[in-house]
Order: structure tokens, then C-alpha cells, then sequence
């Protein structure tokens, strides 16, 4: 049986029983953990979920993918939300993806420079590059904006550019999108890389950034949906074993067309679920 088969067959349990009515919804609790990527996205649909199930409080947290997987093996929450596939070493976890997101390169939107090449890109972030005006900008120093170690951004990031953190050299170091955006907002020589659905969101509410196409691919949603665009990634909900009861219904629901639109308005891509 396939898991989106085992998930209808369960689903319709949960309905039909009385599992979650009355007296027992009221006293569930969600825990989830994890990715300041998928967050935002999941706090609106755990706004939504309790708006239609009165009694059930969903607790949502950051602090990275790496949390959201050892939190959610150790038991400490229900759910991990994790920005990236799942390890071989990760294997004993399961995952249901719930939207598509990319990483985008982005620098100041009064900066000129519009496009940067892979290599242009690795040299910048390992200090071969340090000023604008080598790859066609301004006479200034770049300040180079790295992510935190246990960010799925970073080791996406990393792998994609064939780099080790070790061989970069930040000026800046930040934890989520928020901040990483923040901080290029208020640096115009500054380069960083983040979520395209995140900074999207930010430059449609007049963030002053600009994402950087990648060898010569937009970083845009239109690219990630047709698939052209290098640097992506799944946006998983992952669970220490096949869900059950109020988890179940919930990941259900996170990847049911209803949400849809909640998707779309964080700037990512809707999965198709089978």
C-alpha cells in the first residue's frame, strides 16, 4: 500500500470515528519544530486548522531543520519541519512534503549587478572575490552573509556550490530568512542567500532587495514550478513513525488542496498529492 493510500484509509477512520469529537479534541496539543523557511508557511495553516477544530492548539517553532529532526526523533515534538530531502542517515524518519521552495543569491536592490555565474558566486563566498567592481559592479568591498550551522540553507547552499563551510568567509553570520533579508536590506554592498518564496513575500512588501538570477535562470516561483530552476528543494513535515490520530489529520491537511492558497501566498509551490 502506498503512504498517500495509507493516509486516505486513515483519514477516513479519523472522520468517521468519534477519535476526534467532544471532550477528546479539546485537550490536543501539537508540537512542531524546525525550519524558519517552512514556519510561516505552517503557522497559517495551524491558524486555519484550529479555526476548524476548537480545542486543539498547534505550537509551532523555529530554530532550523536540524532541531526539527532531533526534536522530533527524541520525542520532543510531534513534527519537524525540515527546508531540504531527508538524509540516507535520516531514513528512519518520515516525510511529507508540503510545498516546493528554491535558494536564491540576493544583494540590495541599488546594487547593479543583476546576474552572478556559479563560480562568480563560490568566489565571492570564499574570499577570492571581495570586490564589486570584479564582477562588473561598484568600487566597494562586498560584505558576505552566510547562514548558521543546522541551516538546511547552508548545507543546500554547500552542496550545490561544492563548498565546505570551513572554505567560506563570512562577515555577517545569520540564523533565519527574516534576518538574512533584514540584514541585506540595511547593507548595499552585502550579498546573502535565502528562501525565493521568502524574499519574494519581502520585495512584493517593498523590501528593498533584489534576488540574482543564477546562470542566467531567474530565482523566481514560475521557475521552480516548471523545473528549471537549479537550486530547489522540498518543504517536509517529517514524523519519528507513520502518523496517527490528531498528527495524522494535521499533515493530511497541510498537504490537502484547502491549503492551497495559503501556499501560494507565502510565495511557493503547491505539491501535488496523490
Amino acid at each position: 500500500m502506498s503512504k498517500n493510500s495509507l493516509f486516505i484509509g486513515l483519514l477516513c477512520f479519523a472522520i468517521s470515528s468519534s477519535w476526534f469529537s467532544g471532550a477528546n479534541a479539546a485537550s490536543q496539543r501539537l508540537i512542531l519544530t524546525g525550519s524558519s523557511t517552512v514556519a510561516p508557511l505552517v503557522g497559517e495553516i495551524a491558524r486555519q486548522y484550529e479555526s476548524m477544530h476548537p480545542g486543539v492548539r498547534i505550537d509551532v517553532q523555529t530554530g532550523g531543520s536540524s532541531r526539527g529532526i532531533n526534536d522530533t526523533r527524541n520525542g520532543v515534538a510531534d513534527i519537524g519541519m525540515v527546508s531540504r530531502a531527508l538524509k540516507p542517515t535520516e531514513k528512519d524518519l518520515q516525510a511529507f512534503a508540503i510545498a516546493l521552495d528554491g535558494i536564491s543569491m540576493i544583494v540590495h536592490a541599488n546594487n547593479p549587478i543583476t546576474a552572478l555565474s556559479k563560480q562568480q558566486i563560490a568566489d565571492i563566498f570564499t574570499g577570492k572575490i571581495i570586490n564589486w567592481k570584479t564582477v562588473g559592479g561598484v568600487d566597494a568591498r562586498i560584505t558576505v552573509v552566510n547562514k548558521a550551522e543546522g541551516r538546511s540553507t547552508l548545507e543546500l547552499f554547500l552542496q550545490y556550490f561544492q563548498l565546505r563551510n570551513s572554505q567560506i568567509k563570512p562577515h555577517i553570520i545569520i540564523g533565519d530568512n527574516p534576518q538574512g533579508i533584514k540584514t541585506i536590506t540595511g547593507n548595499p554592498h552585502a550579498i546573502g542567500y535565502v528562501s525565493i518564496g521568502a524574499a519574494e513575500y519581502e520585495t512584493k512588501r517593498g523590501a528593498p532587495i533584489r534576488l540574482l538570477a543564477l546562470d542566467g535562470i531567474d530565482a523566481s516561483i514560475e521557475n521552480l514550478h516548471t523545473g528549471v530552476f537549479p537550486l530547489s528543494r522540498p518543504l517536509n513535515l517529517v514524523t519519528a513513525k507513520i502518523p496517527r490520530g490528531l498528527t495524522q489529520s494535521f499533515i493530511i491537511f497541510a498537504r490537502s488542496q484547502q491549503v492551497r492558497p495559503l501556499v501560494k501566498a507565502q510565495y511557493f509551490v503547491p505539491v501535488r498529492v496523490d
